[in-house]
């Protein structure tokens, strides 16, 4: 079986690129895996305390922590397209003052929208004094999918998304770099909120499914490669049989003329 140098090469490269990006979905989901055992241990962790003092996300992301200070409501802010069990609603953001000074936003937790009426905001209570908050440090405070970032201009109660550094700009609050998902607070009251957090998810399974698929398509290369090897092998055979090279028909014409005279 011959193979043709340049088709040989393009197949031998899409080999190596698609095997290499399996390969990096691969480690991708195991540093996803690792994440999710971190997240764990996290779990299980005594809560960190929040203040003034500046952290770092990389360093506080997913740990439990634990801040005291007094809600802002006249800086909150409404997450919209936020289901809850199918229904829609939003999540309530707000920022919250610290006892020493310093400013951290908190996903309170849901609230049903307001099915005829968008704006109307559903009463909710907020503590007037210092409370304890506890939850988990998170990014940001969900992401929604949206067209353009007009869902999300500054000074609008009701947005799609909300950046914690744009936000910290917009009002001009030294904010932490995180929102503190809330998932308590001391001392314990209904305030009409629900927050019941959906488990934080790395995605690991697409990965996977991601490597399967880039070495699916290295494998499917070399069946392809393999394939037009053998086709153009017995086409050049099949061409050989009836069109024999032109040396093997001089021997056969040679041949031929010599055996004349003796049939004569």
């Amino acid at each position: 079986m011959k193979f043709r140098l340049v088709p040989a090469l393009l197949i031998l490269v899409v080999m190596a690129v698609t095997i290499r990006l399996g390969f990096w979905q691969r480690d991708r989901a195991h540093q996803k895996e690792a994440l999710e055992a971190q997240i764990e241990r996290y779990e299980a962790a005594p809560p960190q305390t929040v203040s003034a003092a500046p952290l770092a996300l990389a360093g506080i992301q997913f740990h439990r922590v634990r801040a005291t200070g007094t809600f802002m409501p006249d800086l909150a802010v409404y997450l919209d397209n936020r289901p809850y069990n199918d229904q829609p609603g939003f999540y309530v953001v707000m920022p919250l003052k610290l006892q020493d000074g310093g400013y951290v936003l908190v996903n309170r937790g849901w609230l049903p929208r307001n099915i005829a009426e968008r704006d109307r905001i559903a009463p909710y209570d907020t503590p007037a004094g210092p409370v304890t908050v506890e939850g988990i440090a998170r990014a940001d405070a969900s992401r929604a999918f949206e067209l353009g970032a007009g869902g999300s201009a500054p000074h609008q109660k009701i947005r799609q998304n909300l950046g914690v550094a744009s936000y910290a700009t917009e009002t001009g609050l030294p904010l932490q770099p995180f929102v503190i998902q809330q998932t308590g607070f001391l001392p314990a009251a209904k305030d009409g909120l629900v927050r019941d957090w959906p488990a934080p998810t790395t995605g690991v399974e697409r990965n996977y499914g991601y490597m399967l698929q880039w070495w699916g398509m290295a494998a499917a290369a070399l069946g392809f490669g393999l394939y037009a090897a053998r086709r153009a092998a017995t086409k050049a055979r099949t061409q050989v049989q009836e069109n024999p090279p032109k040396q093997a028909q001089a021997q056969d014409s040679q041949a031929q003329g010599k055996q004349a005279p003796k049939d004569a």
